[in-house]
């Protein structure tokens, strides 16, 4: 299974200005720059992003977990703060700290417990960081 998604870039760093898609249209063209990643101006950024998908994953891991134990959610609600971070030589992701409240009648405290952490370990969202990264590269001139 594959999906996609795409960004374009045009100009510099603090005057250009982009945009993001995803294979499903659920972005289509969605503005993004320098502006909504470091100022807090209204769009969105690759940070918000990786929250959104790690929340969902989570959700959905936890859903399984919870199902495995004999449990059903009646809600399940994640989310996800991404931590951008200035270090030498440009910006990295350090930290993603989920917050979750989930809703379950009747569920055993150890069983979720152990449910969570399965799903906080084993997402594939959380995994992405020992994925293989691939790149093809297209210069136009």
């Amino acid at each position: 299974m594959k999906k996609t998604a795409s960004a374009h870039w045009q100009g510099g760093i603090k005057d250009g200005k982009g945009t993001i898609s995803t294979q499903s249209g659920v972005l289509k063209e969605q503005p993004y720059g320098f502006n909504t990643r470091f100022e807090d101006k209204p769009g969105t950024n690759p940070e918000e992003l990786i929250g959104a998908a790690h929340a969902g994953c989570f959700s959905m891991a936890l859903s399984k977990e919870l199902g495995e134990a004999g449990m059903t959610a009646e809600s399940i609600d994640t989310k996800a703060e991404v931590t951008l971070d200035k270090q030498d030589g440009g910006f990295a992701i350090t930290a993603v700290h989920l917050s979750l409240k989930a809703k379950i009648p009747g569920a055993d405290r150890a069983a979720f417990e152990k449910a969570v952490e399965t799903a906080k370990t084993g997402c594939p969202v959380s995994k992405v960081l020992n994925a293989e990264i691939t790149l093809e590269a297209v210069l136009e001139a």
